[in-house]
């Protein structure tokens, strides 16, 4: 046999030979090894939700006035002094109301009167076919003025008031809370409650013992909606309106891990 025909071999040493060896065998043993440390955990994802009696309510309303309408294109140079006298009621309106709410029993502090706003009012003319009634404009003076209330009790009151003093519009009554932190962490611990609970079950039902908690995760921040105000017709011996607030509803979820103990 020629030297190229000839198989290329070398024999291993003896330290070659054990540390092949041991290689082999601490691959083998370390299977089992991997396998036990794959994490025994139990995922939970929980939510809840909290209904929690308002506390508070704010309301909104506007108060305005508006020049003499004039033809649009032709508006004279008087048109100044008719805003100045708009303007002139319309904060003779809002300082009597002010002082009106303040009477109802609201507090100096928890009223707001909103800027100034003016804007030009169109007149659209009826559409009745012959009808050759030229658009007009008119100038309107605007301003808003908001209020808290912190007793429920003086709503219907207020309102009374409101109307008495001729708002323009009320634009809406909604409840709130004075202290939405306290009711969110209420929410919050619900959620875990009910976590723990599921995990506590699930347990259980596997015949496991839960360890310590692994991993905690706000999946839902609690949050509510203020509500609109919801009114009852009066009876016959009611002197005026209930109101009703309902409840606000305040939804928080978690996801918890928990490991199983051995």
């Amino acid at each position: 046999m020629s030297l190229a025909n000839r198989p290329l071999t070398r024999p291993l040493s003896l330290a070659q030979g054990l540390g092949l060896a041991g290689l082999l065998a601490a691959m083998v043993f370390a299977t089992p090894a991997l396998a036990d440390k794959t994490p025994r955990q139990i995922h939970v994802q929980a939510d809840a939700t909290l209904d929690v009696a308002p506390d508070m309510a704010t309301l909104d309303a506007r108060l305005w006035e508006r020049t003499p309408a004039q033809v649009q294109g032709q508006e004279s140079s008087g048109d100044s002094d008719a805003i100045k006298e708009a303007r002139d009621r319309l904060e003779s309106r809002t300082g009597e109301l002010i002082r009106t709410l303040e009477n109802a029993g609201v507090e100096s502090g928890d009223i707001r009167a909103g800027s100034l706003s003016v804007r030009p009012d169109y007149i659209q003319a009826p559409r009745n076919g012959d009808d050759d009634t030229p658009p007009q404009v008119r100038t309107q003076v605007e301003r808003s003025v908001s209020l808290t209330l912190n007793d429920l009790d003086q709503l219907p009151r207020v309102l009374d008031a409101l109307t008495a003093a001729g708002v323009d519009s009320l634009d809406g009554v909604s409840y709130g809370l004075q202290d939405s932190n306290a009711a969110d962490d209420q929410a919050l611990k619900k959620a875990l409650e009910r976590a723990r609970q599921k995990a506590e079950m699930m347990a259980e039902t596997l015949n496991v013992d839960l360890g310590d908690v692994v991993s905690i995760e706000e999946t839902t921040a609690p949050r509510y909606q203020p509500q609109m105000m919801r009114a009852m017709a009066k009876s016959e011996s009611d002197a005026a309106p209930k109101y009703r607030s309902g409840e606000i509803s305040i939804d928080a979820g978690v996801s918890v891990v928990w490991e199983i103990d051995d």
